[in-house]
């Protein structure tokens, strides 16, 4: 691969891993380590591993075909596209407001801020702000840097905490590997619904990967496009094992424990780093945490802002193509909707016992019981009869194969829990 092009390529994989490295990992995968030492580790690499295809298909799709896998919806028939729109708008708010508390909680323990809803509102303007003046471009060159920090924070707190060892006395495997509670099952699930990010977010792959073509006016190779994503999801699996290892080592069987208020939690997690590479590493953490997560949070308005102007576009509007002034409003309305929606659910849920982590839960296990749906219609979409000789070798089918029988097995299971008494 020519090393010039390849550059020119990349950015929609590490769009995918900002997705990613937030809510899931910092939040999740901490948790994990810190409730059950390594006991979960088994769910955290399963998910990623017989998630990878999914999420590859979209990059696939896009770069096979030069549209959408959303556009792809449609081919399989309008009732599928209408099946991913309600998709979409039912975890929407959910995913955006779980991200956006999150993303609050590290502004107001960066910056010292006391208002929670002031933060939010503040958050959301400034997210709202840059994408709707569509400086797409802004958001590609910040993410890279962004993850670039926080990629060599961590892996230096990783390293340190194996070093150090643990703080608890209890054995890191030790237990079930399996929790018994509901509870437990609850928490399961919304771990492996967001390992390593929502199922529905792989239309986003396809839909950057297209924006990352207008931007650059390259067309990339199959090669070159899925190297970058190859890329960003490595990025991505490792850290979210570093994540657990960081909340068993330092947080398993000690009477330390994660807040559930936005601030709170925020500095808990930055804790981690104090740990391990000391105080002075305060302010740095502090803010590539935040900013890792203020990343996270722009490219999730971004990806459901431009998925569904892509859904409306081709369930609502009849024309073949719209005109750049149409696809503009239609994107800002969107945006607006998301940013007013999300708000109203944070400002609901921040009083209550709820709390962060209830609401992460709670988008966590919505985008597990769905996934299963998309992954259904990203399978069919990488036939060859779609896109003929870029379809994807044996080994990915046969691991799509296995994790459409995983998704749908474990979202029963969680049902029958649930509902069937």
């Amino acid at each position: 691969m020519n090393k010039k092009n390849l550059l020119k390529a990349l950015g929609p994989g590490i769009l995918f891993a900002s997705t990613a490295i937030g809510v899931s990992h910092l939040v999740q995968s901490t948790q994990a380590g810190e409730k059950f030492g390594f006991g979960l580790l088994w769910a955290v690499i399963l998910a990623n591993f017989l998630k990878y295809p999914f999420f590859e298909y979209g990059s696939r799709y896009a770069n096979a075909t030069g549209t959408s896998i959303i556009d792809g919806y449609k081919k399989l028939g309008k009732p599928v596209l209408w099946v991913y729109f309600l998709i979409t708008i039912v975890s929407m708010f959910m995913v955006a407001s779980a991200v956006g508390f999150v993303t609050s909680g590290f502004m107001q323990n960066l910056f010292g801020i006391k208002s929670s809803g002031a933060t939010t509102l503040l958050l959301f303007f400034v997210c709202g702000g840059i994408l709707i003046s569509g400086k797409f471009s802004v958001l590609d060159k910040l993410i890279k840097i962004i993850g670039i920090v926080l990629l060599i924070s961590t892996l230096i707190a990783f390293v340190m905490t194996i070093i150090n060892g643990p703080m608890g006395s209890k054995p890191l495997f030790e237990g079930n590997i399996f929790p018994e509670s509901d509870d437990g099952i609850f928490f399961l699930l919304g771990l492996m619904g967001w390992m390593p990010t929502a199922l529905d977010l792989s239309a986003w792959n396809s839909i950057w990967t297209i924006e990352r073509i207008k931007q650059t006016g390259y067309k990339p190779t199959m090669k070159e496009t899925l190297f970058d994503f190859n890329f960003g999801y490595l990025v991505s699996a490792l850290l979210s094992l570093c994540f657990i290892t960081l909340g068993a080592y330092l947080l398993h069987d000690t009477p330390e424990t994660i807040p559930n208020d936005p601030a709170g939690f925020a500095n808990g997690i930055v804790n981690l780093y104090i740990k391990t590479m000391g105080s002075w590493s305060y302010i740095f953490i502090a803010a590539a945490a935040f900013s890792i997560m203020f990343g996270t949070c722009i490219a999730v308005f971004d990806g459901y802002g431009r998925a569904m102007q892509r859904t409306s576009e081709l369930i609502f509007i009849r024309k073949k193509s719209t005109s750049k002034k149409q696809n503009s409003k239609m994107y800002t309305t969107t945006i607006l909707i998301i940013v007013i929606g999300s708000f109203s659910i944070i400002e609901l849920v921040k009083t209550t016992d709820f709390g962060i982590k209830g609401l992460v839960n709670i988008a966590t296990t919505i985008s597990f019981i769905i996934a299963p749906i998309i992954a259904v219609f990203n399978v069919i979409l990488v036939r060859k009869k779609h896109i003929g000789e870029h379809a994807p070798p044996t080994w990915i089918k046969i691991t799509s194969y296995l994790g459409i029988v995983f998704l749908t097995a474990f979202s029963i299971y969680f049902l029958v829990h649930k509902f069937g008494g």
